[in-house]
Parts: C-alpha cells; sequence; structure tokens
C-alpha cells in the first residue's frame, strides 16, 4: 500500500485524548461551571494534594505555568542582579530567560553526549571559572530533566552542597520519572514543572507547580504567585506577580492525572517499539542510570544533518509528524550573546546537527509506532 493511502500519524494526539477521557473530563470541568470559583477554586487544592502525593513531595504549589515557577523559586532566593545561575545550555529558553529577567546572568553549561542531560565536569569547570573571575556571585543550578529523563541529582546536589548554592530542579518535560525509584519532586531544594499542553501531564493551556519539602519555601512561594499578599488579600508582604494556576486548568489536570500512570506505561512501550526497530541504524536515546522516564520526547540522533533533513522529508510525505529540539544551543542564540562569555560547548552546539523527536503519545498505536520506524530505516536505506 502506497503511503499516501496511510491516515498522517500526528506528532501529539490531544483530540483522541480527549475523546478517550470522555465524560470523567466534562464531568469536572462542569463541577467548575456550577461553583463558579474561577480562581484558586477547591479543584486546585485537590489538584496539590494529589500532585504531592504523587510524587511523595511535602508541598505542592501550583502557577500559572512552569515559566512562573522557575521565577517564583529564584524570586523566593532572593536571586538577582551580579548572580550567576548555572543551566545547560541544550534545553529550551524558558530555563534561562528566568535569570536574566531577575537580573542575573545564566551561565551556560555542557551536556552528556548520551543523556542530554548536563555535565558535571563541565558545571565544575564552569562554577569554578566564574569563582575565580569574581564578577558574579555563583548562587544557583538548574538542573533540567530534558526530554523525560531526570538528571544526576546526586552529582549535581553533592556540587551544590560542596559550594553552598541552591538547586532548582526544571523538571518541566519530566513529571512523573524516578531516578533510585523515586519520582522527581524533592530531589532538589525546588523542583518546578510544566502543565504546558505538550508535557505528559498537560493542561488545556498554561500551567506549572512548584515541589519543595520546605514549609516556609511554600509558603512563600503562594505569597509570590499571588502579588506578594500576607495573610488577607489587601495586605501586601513583597513584590510578587499573578501567577496562580486558574480552576478549569486545575479541573483538566484532575481528570488526566486518574490516567496517568497508565499513559506512561504507554510511553515506555512505544519507546521499547522504537528502541527494537532503529537501534541497529541509528542512536537511540540512552537511559539514565537507575531510572524511569516518563517520555516527554523521544530524539533519536542522525549521523549528521543532511541526513537528518532527508528523513524528516520522509517522515513528512508520509503524514508523520516530528520535531527537531531543539535546532540552537541557547549560548548561540541571539538573545544570549551579550551574557555568554564565549566559552565553547561542543556537545550542545553539536546536538541541534542531528537530532529528531519521534510520535511519542499514549494513543499511539503499535502499528503506527511500527510505520514511523519502518518510514526512517526507508528514508535511511535501512
Amino acid at each position: 500500500m502506497n503511503a499516501e493511502h496511510f491516515p498522517p500519524i500526528p506528532f501529539l494526539d490531544h483530540k483522541a485524548q480527549q475523546a478517550r477521557l470522555g465524560s470523567n473530563l466534562r464531568a469536572r470541568l462542569d463541577v467548575v461551571l456550577a461553583h463558579g470559583q474561577f480562581i484558586l477554586g477547591p479543584e486546585v487544592t485537590e489538584l496539590e494534594n494529589r500532585l504531592a502525593a504523587f510524587c511523595d513531595a511535602s508541598h505542592c504549589v501550583t502557577v500559572s505555568s512552569g515559566t512562573d515557577a522557575l521565577q517564583i523559586a529564584l524570586m523566593a532566593e532572593g536571586i538577582g542582579r551580579g548572580d550567576a545561575v548555572f543551566l545547560p545550555a541544550f534545553t529550551y529558553t524558558a530555563t534561562a530567560e528566568v535569570p536574566l529577567l531577575l537580573g542575573a546572568t545564566p551561565v551556560f553549561v555542557d551536556v552528556d553526549p548520551h543523556t542530554f542531560q548536563i555535565d558535571l565536569a563541565s558545571l565544575e569547570a564552569r562554577i569554578d571559572t566564574v569563582a575565580r573571575n569574581g564578577i558574579l556571585r555563583p548562587r544557583a543550578i538548574i538542573g533540567v530533566d530534558l526530554f523525560g529523563q531526570p538528571a544526576d541529582w546526586h552529582g549535581i546536589s553533592n556540587i551544590a552542597a560542596r559550594e553552598g548554592l541552591f538547586t532548582l530542579d526544571d523538571c518541566a518535560q519530566s513529571f512523573g520519572a524516578s531516578l533510585g525509584g523515586q519520582r522527581l519532586g524533592s530531589a532538589a531544594d525546588a523542583t518546578a514543572t510544566s502543565f504546558f499542553p505538550s508535557k505528559p501531564l498537560g493542561a488545556y493551556g498554561d500551567g506549572g507547580a512548584l515541589f519543595t519539602e520546605s514549609a516556609e519555601r511554600a509558603a512563600l512561594y503562594r505569597s509570590l504567585r499571588t502579588h506578594g499578599e500576607g495573610t488577607t488579600r489587601y495586605e501586601v508582604m513583597r513584590i510578587g506577580m499573578n501567577g496562580r494556576l486558574d480552576t478549569m486548568q486545575a479541573a483538566v489536570l484532575l481528570a488526566k492525572l486518574d490516567v496517568f500512570e497508565d499513559e506512561m506505561a504507554r510511553r515506555e512501550q512505544i519507546a521499547t517499539i522504537y528502541d527494537a526497530a532503529l537501534a541497529d541504524i541509528l542512536e537511540v536515546p540512552v537511559r539514565v542510570p537507575d531510572s524511569q522516564s516518563a517520555w516527554a520526547v523521544y530524539s533519536v540522533l542522525l549521523p549528521d544533518t543532511s541526513l537528518r533533513e532527508a528523513a524528516r522529508s520522509a517522515l513528512q510525505a508520509a503524514g508523520i509528524g516530528n520535531a527537531v529540539y531543539y535546532p540552537r544551543a541557547l549560548h548561540q542564540q541571539p538573545a544570549y550573546e551579550e551574557c555568554h562569555d564565549g566559552t565553547h560547548l561542543p556537545v550542545a552546539e553539536e546536538l541541534g546537527n542531528r537530532i529528531l523527536a519521534l510520535p511519542i503519545h499514549p494513543d499511539l498505536t503499535d502499528a503506527q509506532a511500527h510505520r514511523v520506524a519502518a518510514t526512517l530505516r526507508a528514508a535511511l536505506g535501512g
């Protein structure tokens, strides 16, 4: 059968998920419409309690986006002008823009060539350089759990403890992932996640959450997300922001949380199909040791850019969605040129030339996954 006779395979399929959730999703939304508490309604509190229990964290504070979660966490630590915040160069811009918005300086670190997580040797070298220069104060490390897999939090935490640095886990892509048998949420001083629709646990709009083991930090996050309020609405204790998760999004997330573990298991099954079908012709994702991925993204590495683009063309011609995360490292982006010290970060710079993300979502069938793999193999002559 010719490729054009097959139905398209979307990169994401929110319509299929919505149809599957059906009545539970609509019932949740109808309750919110009935009670009318659209800001900080009872569903927000219910969601925070369930999210904290899910990842065994002491406190969860929901917010308006993953980016706002990062910002609130850094604001709570007083991070600003003159401070250095160390973070991987191969990630989404939100991780780096937040320090800049607060007046701090993002210091870009290279990543591991196999797992794509922050490279500990590069991190130590970058901290040492900043400390010796004496221009910026090393203050924080943002580790990114990229593509659904956890960063090396044992190693990051050891470095941070030695250097006296605050640790922030950017878990935007990896809620539900685990490391050492423990779900992410308490590996760092604070953990920020995102509920952007493309994430493993995605809302129907923006949303995010912060997790912490500190009751003091959690209270501060609640104040900062609501204009710096104190014990009453018109008691302004500090400069905050409008960063609340709205109740409708909480209702959507509660419906999705009911099936989230089943969806994660399905993502793992799809990843296993891809592994078996593709490992002999290209580089498939390397698992972080002693971990379980949330599989937000399944990215393979092609030998070079020309083969990657040929593969993309073949997939697109077959109606198969695909994406490149990320075509350019952050320190190479125009917005960050002025704050970067010019250090060469070879792995981050090379990955964008070879990486390719394939469809992976819980409504993808085995047959569709095999078709994706077969199309990619054919494009590569395999």
